[in-house]
């Protein structure tokens, strides 16, 4: 006698399939067109304000190559108001970060054997809101992988962008304030 399954299989080919094969491809070429822009990225400074929401943006989207934006956030921290600077930089490199929630989102497959995202799932599962706050609050390459995880585990939109601002601003005004600082170190 041939025992049945009860369970009835999923299909590989759905809907949310489909979405996380493009967020993915979404997340891949954002990151090679930001590779091949790197230089026209420093240009958009001459914006003020709203060059350094672009640049935030930009330098946070990027995955694959990491794009140092500090500096120009320290920068333009002693050109234009600090205060602001921390503001605009940093409500723009989480709205950037959301490259690392789509990876998770749409390509848990190319990160699931990584050692350190499995901890971060963890983590995200125990302490969601408070790891991505702390993540973005202290200067660490894991921003990236807290937003994969969070990805992979549906956190809300809405949370991933608010905690992660709430620790990105701070810490961006510390930046402006290193360039207002620094500059003022320069002998004139």
């Amino acid at each position: 006698m041939q025992q049945t399954d009860n369970k009835t299989k999923k299909p590989f080919w759905t809907k949310e399939r489909y979405l996380q094969i493009l967020a993915l491809l979404f997340v891949i070429a954002l990151s090679v067109f930001l590779f091949i822009n790197r230089a026209k990225i420093v240009e958009l400074q001459v914006y003020g304000y709203l060059g350094v929401f672009i640049i935030s943006i930009i330098t946070c989207s990027s995955i694959v190559v990491p794009v140092p934006g500090w500096i120009l956030v320290a920068t333009l921290g002693a050109i234009l108001n600090p205060i602001l600077v921390g503001v605009v930089s940093g409500i723009g490199g989480t709205i950037g970060e959301m490259t690392g929630y789509l990876l998770g989102y749409g390509g848990r497959l190319a990160v699931d054997n990584v050692g350190i995202y499995a901890r971060m799932v963890k983590w995200m599962k125990r302490w969601g809101s408070a790891t991505i706050f702390v993540l973005a609050l202290i200067p660490n390459p894991l921003f990236d992988v807290a937003g994969a995880a969070a990805g992979l585990l549906r956190f809300p939109i809405w949370k991933f962008l608010l905690f992660g601002a709430a620790g990105r601003i701070p810490k961006n005004i510390l930046f402006a304030y290193i360039g207002v600082w620094g500059f003022q170190l320069l002998p004139l």
